[in-house]
């Protein structure tokens, strides 16, 4: 099976991307392009296409050396209409130097899983100079009340709806965030933040202790505020008995399934969280690996490879997810369409398609091509030091509730 996003081997995206036949899995021949739907002027009905014969579109042919500009802001949206649930763009930026996946995940603001199933033919340890990375930087919002924090641990991304004044946009940042991994699921429900806390102690439970020292590499009964501590500098500490939100002293596991059911965000972005968040917020936690969406008329559908330990199965997930769209926008999906949207679950890559006007180029026509903002730090691990902490960080690590310590109360309220 060939990429599923073909940015190699070709200057010209639109050639190499129908030459790679994305959608040859669930049907003979690709699906030809449908034109727009658009919103019906005094209501929110979705138009769809009723013709059996879809309109041929002409795509723009892809520039042979096209100019990079400056990455978006890759965590904050204003969006433009309230039914909007569709925000970003895909942005492709090319390797320098000894850059990892990993680099660009944290630079751009992305998880590590997330950005290599949009990229399943790159090396994520050796991509190789000049590579071309498809940054899925586009993103279909969960569909649940937009209010406070919510986590769709399926897509391992974090939304947070902070309120607005009447008559003012509707905001959401978003982060990527790390999860428990199998056996040690993260929860689903509603829930709210009880306390916060930064600089705190980490009394290490004795079978972490345990297992540290038959590893040779023991560990303190405490393990004081500082980079050893694996909670970060801040926590938010849920209503749910032994799960918070926090940062962490491992940022390359950001992004994937790491931990004993806690949630663990780049330190930078749980720095900026820290001071938004009162007691009291309310969290929602989903499970969501398919998300439709709208925005200016546009369909997308948005697939994640569902959690291996997914109590639903991944056909339950998809259809529930369409005839809920359908249902709250009162449309009928065509058959063509369901298809359509089955061929693009099949690959997972978590990328946003427009369900009713796209190619297998679709994705890449819309990408911008931004400069590498990659920088160097010379104290940064090398590469066998980052493989090291992948290794570790999937390694017991937990953090039960009531091995927190949080720091004085005037301190741990501090911006």
């Amino acid at each position: 099976m060939g990429p599923w996003f073909p940015l190699t081997g070709s200057s010209n995206l639109t050639e190499a991307a129908k030459r790679s036949h994305i959608l040859r899995a669930s049907t003979k021949s690709s699906f030809a392009l449908l034109p727009l739907f658009a919103l019906a002027s005094g209501c929110e009905l979705l138009q769809l296409p009723t013709g059996d014969e879809p309109a041929v579109v002409e795509q723009p042919a892809a520039e042979a050396e096209p100019v990079a500009t400056e990455p978006q802001d890759n965590h904050r949206f204003e969006l433009e209409y309230a039914g909007q649930s569709v925000v970003g763009e895909p942005q492709i930026v090319r390797i320098e130097g000894d850059n990892t996946l990993s680099d660009l995940a944290r630079a751009y603001g992305l998880g590590y899983d997330e950005l290599v199933a949009a990229n399943p033919d790159v090396d994520p340890w050796l991509p190789g100079e000049g590579t071309p990375v498809l940054l899925p930087s586009q993103y279909v919002l969960p569909a649940v009340e937009r209010r406070g924090i919510v986590l769709n641990i399926a897509s391992k991304r974090l939304f947070y709806f902070p309120e607005v004044e009447p008559g003012e946009a509707t905001v959401v940042y978003t982060f990527p965030i790390g999860i428990g991994r199998v056996g040690w699921e993260t929860p689903t429900g509603t829930t709210r933040v009880i306390d916060k806390a930064r600089d705190p102690n980490w009394y290490v439970p004795l079978s972490v202790r345990r297992e540290h020292a038959e590893m040779g590499n023991p560990l303190p009964a405490v393990v004081p505020p500082g980079p050893d501590n694996p909670l970060g500098a801040y926590v938010l500490k849920l209503d749910m008995p032994g799960y918070l939100i926090h940062g962490t002293n491992q940022p390359y596991g950001v992004g994937m399934r790491v931990s004993h059911g806690c949630v663990r965000l780049y330190p930078e972005n749980i720095e900026f969280l820290y001071p938004e968040i009162d007691r009291g917020e309310a969290v929602a936690i989903v499970n969501q690996p398919y998300l439709l969406g709208e925005r200016n008329g546009a369909l997308y559908f948005e697939a994640h490879e569902p959690l291996e330990d997914d109590a639903i199965d991944a056909g339950t997930r998809f259809e529930d997810a369409v005839e809920a769209f359908a249902e709250e926008h009162r449309i009928a999906l065509p058959d063509r369409a369901k298809r359509h949207m089955a061929a693009v679950a099949e690959r997972s890559a978590g990328a946003p398609v427009e369900v009713y006007a796209y190619d297998v180029a679709d994705y890449l026509n819309r990408a911008t091509h931004v400069v590498n903002v990659v920088t160097a730090d010379p104290a940064a691990p090398t590469l066998e030091e980052v493989r090291a902490m992948m290794d570790e960080v999937m390694a017991d690590n937990s953090v039960p509730d009531d091995q927190l310590e949080a720091a004085p109360a005037n301190e741990a309220e501090a911006p």
